[in-house]
């Protein structure tokens, strides 16, 4: 008997936290008309009807915290369908299909280390709340890798991971099999290379997609080594947003192309943690750091100008002022609460279990504290934990994704950052808004002139309005 064919779609189906930070409300988004925001058209024409159909049970998928969260406050029957079917499959195989994410879709290779254990731990333990257990692979965001990422999943217990083919090093690999790294530890982590022409083509030739009856036959199986030696694997990676809301009706396309590949005779539709588990990795192979998966410049995209976003000159500024701010305020943070706690990073580490309401703030500060605590120092450190929690936010790589400043997704990012800078000063009397706000006057907008300085004052001064109207006193 030949060995095995399989075939794994995935789907990574993200949304930025579209919420502002003072209010936790998304506000109206006039290009989403006629819904209110875009959370709500693309859930309609994306995450609702695959998840009714079925589709999300025989695909490879992640959703993105952020969009889980809000699937659970206003659609919940959608998001109890995708984790039931993720549960189908543990019944059946052992292993679910759902993959977990980074937490806030923060480009790992251009984040601190300590940034990177807070992220990859936030995101296994959302996806355990979700799923109700804990996941074997971890997709990151943009597909963006260093070793020292490699080095973090595999500590926490993360087995896979899937990345492009050119994020492979050298030109002596099939795409076809899954490989090991090899980690400085002395660990290992098995890639994924997904099959970048057929993904390309899916992602961006609508006349692909058009009939599921001939892309198995005509496209899919051509791609195959047909006297393998060993059991193949062939991967399809797109936004899993394609499927309904970048292309109308491939939401019915996936699903009658799962329908053919679950009754072919030729190939089997599986998916990476169930094909670990049936099959062995042995062969190894290095990757090419500091690449992903959407920009052939590496992770420049996010940290300068490329060629991707040619009046990108914005980014560098804002790049290397977020920083200096992530630096400020997890200064404050450590300086202001370690007389107070023990392990201030692992505290923030178990934030998560608040947010998730599985343990009270009050709860976990006691955990790590090294003394009684007065109510006035659990507010401080009660604050300054939501000033962290909003500096994670404000590196959302969505913020950089674009050629244009003058876009909501950065804008979003200098909220968080600007409300990272009030809660710091509320718990501190520390201002490390005015020296925000000098770096950030050279952000600008090519398109609009609009700076980054003018965006983060207007949202201190929406917090000092609120601070008036309440009748209390500041000295900002």
């Amino acid at each position: 008997m030949p060995p095995k064919k399989s075939f794994c779609i995935h789907g990574h189906f993200y949304q930025p936290p579209r919420e502002d930070p003072k209010t936790g409300e998304i506000p109206q988004e006039p290009g989403a008309f006629p819904f209110h925001n875009w959370n709500e058209r693309i859930n309609a024409q994306c995450y609702q009807p695959n998840s009714k159909l079925g589709n999300f049970e025989f695909i490879s998928f992640n959703v993105g915290p952020t969009i889980c969260e809000w699937l659970i406050g206003e659609d919940p029957g959608t998001m109890a369908r995708i984790v039931e079917q993720d549960r189908s499959n543990v019944k059946n195989y052992g292993v679910g299909n759902a993959m977990a994410q980074a937490y806030n879709h923060t480009i790992l290779p251009l984040a601190q280390y300590d940034d990177k254990v807070t992220q990859v731990r936030w995101g296994i333990e959302d996806f355990i709340h979700i799923y109700g257990h804990r996941p074997e692979g971890m997709w990151l965001p943009e597909s963006a890798i260093d070793m020292e990422t490699m080095e973090v999943l595999s500590q926490n217990g993360i087995r896979f991971t899937i990345l492009a083919p050119w994020q492979a090093k050298g030109n002596d690999f099939d795409y076809r099999y899954p490989y090991r790294v090899k980690l400085a530890s002395g660990n290992d982590i098995v890639v994924f290379f997904y099959d970048s022409y057929l993904s390309s083509r899916v992602s961006f030739d609508p006349e692909l997609t058009v009939d599921a009856d001939r892309f198995l036959p005509h496209s899919l199986l051509p791609r195959y080594d047909f006297e393998p030696d060993r059991p193949q694997c062939i991967t399809i990676a797109s936004d899993g947003e394609l499927y309904g809301h970048h292309q109308p009706f491939r939401d019915k396309f996936l699903q009658r192309l799962i329908h053919n590949a679950h009754y072919s005779p030729d190939i089997d539709i599986t998916f990476p943690a169930r094909w670990l588990k049936e099959n062995e990795v042995k062969e190894c192979i290095e990757i090419n750091e500091l690449t992903s998966w959407s920009c052939h410049h590496g992770v420049k995209r996010w940290a300068e100008t490329c060629g991707c976003t040619p009046h990108g000159e914005w980014k560098a500024p804002l790049r290397t002022t977020m920083s200096q701010l992530g630096d400020w305020l997890n200064t404050v943070y450590k300086e202001t609460v370690s007389p107070l706690v023990k392990h201030p990073l692992e505290l923030r580490n178990r934030y998560i279990h608040v947010l998730h309401q599985q343990v009270s703030l009050e709860e976990l500060i006691t955990t790590f504290s090294i003394k009684s605590l007065t109510t006035s120092e659990i507010q401080t450190i009660s604050l300054l934990l939501e000033a962290q929690y909003e500096r994670q936010r404000m590196f959302t790589s969505c913020g950089w994704f674009f050629d244009d400043f003058d876009r909501i997704e950065p804008r979003n990012n200098i909220a968080y950052a600007a409300h990272a800078c009030w809660l710091t000063y509320k718990a501190t009397g520390i201002d490390l808004a005015s020296k925000a706000i000098t770096l950030l006057d050279g952000v600008r907008s090519w398109r609009s002139g609009l700076s980054a300085a003018t965006v983060f004052t207007h949202r201190i001064d929406q917090e000092l309005v609120t601070i008036k109207s309440s009748g209390a006193q500041n000295s900002w």
